[in-house]
């Protein structure tokens, strides 16, 4: 099984079909998990097992999905690697505390198909259409989830032509995550451009309150980018920074692919050029 496989099998086996009734202490509880909220640093939470017991230690936050996400990260951990100790971050792509990446990024699947298992959370988002922060929000408030772990969560599940974007104070990309059905051919520029409305929101702090459609050129620095168009909503994020939601039409989908972007380089009988060397 994989790690969102092995999660919703057990959320499967409690019977649970409302997000209401996604009770992480209760589970915890079942599993041999005590859940203990301390004072941590460097990290977000810890895991000590021995045996069949365990004690999970969440740093305590003021957003309450984003102890949840702890906790469920750390189940994860019991389920899938006992006999290990942790010190784990939290569901943020950009933060990365420890060298043991593959079994983070399996922890992480874990918790967010836990905390969002698909049978109830890819209906959840059918029902919003293109959802824009607010109905995200609005989202995460029902899951008892962070902004950022839907999001992740809303990329992952594939039903939506999204991709997710942070942009920090000095308007640099910092990360961005894609639906799988999104062409890699689709390069986000690497600064934000004044044409985008997000970058209306950085330096003006004018936010629109529902997606609004914008040229593709705005977003990606494909030669052909001009000639589509798309929808686009951004909202203020932590330490300064932006989060961008982007959604692709029909047409972006189904786009030539383009053999001169993102590093690519091909002559005009379509022979590839390596990058030249830096000596």
């Amino acid at each position: 099984m994989t790690p969102g496989e092995l999660a919703e099998s057990l959320i499967a086996q409690f019977g649970i079909v409302d997000a209401r009734d996604i009770d992480l202490e209760a589970i915890a509880m079942d599993a041999g998990v005590a859940i203990e909220y301390q004072q941590l640093v460097g990290c977000e939470a810890t895991l000590a097992g021995f045996k069949d017991k365990a004690i999970a230690t969440i740093r305590p936050s003021s957003v309450r999905g984003r102890e949840r996400f702890s906790i469920g990260h750390e189940l994860g951990h019991w389920a899938m690697h006992r006999g290990r100790s942790f010190r784990c971050r939290v569901d943020e792509p950009d933060d990365n505390l420890t060298p043991a990446k593959s079994l983070e990024r399996a922890a992480d699947q874990y918790a967010s198909h836990l905390l969002m298992p698909g049978p109830i959370f890819n209906p959840a988002v059918k029902e919003f259409g293109q959802p824009g922060f607010r109905d995200i929000e609005a989202l995460a408030g029902n899951f008892n989830t962070s902004i950022i772990a839907t999001c992740l969560r809303m990329a992952n599940i594939n039903i939506l032509p999204v991709i997710f974007a942070c942009y920090s104070p000095q308007r640099r990309l910092l990360w961005h995550v894609r639906a799988a059905d999104v062409p890699a051919r689709w390069y986000l520029l690497n600064s934000l451009s004044e044409d985008s409305l997000a970058y209306d929101l950085m330096t003006k702090g004018q936010q629109t309150t529902t997606p609004r459609k914008q040229s593709a050129d705005a977003w990606f620095e494909n030669d052909d980018a001009g000639n589509f168009e798309m929808m686009e909503h951004s909202a203020p994020y932590r330490q300064g920074c932006i989060l961008v939601v982007l959604y692709l039409n029909t047409n972006m989908l189904f786009a030539r692919f383009d053999p001169s972007v993102g590093g690519r380089r091909y002559t005009a009988q379509g022979s590839y050029v390596p990058p030249r060397s830096i000596r």
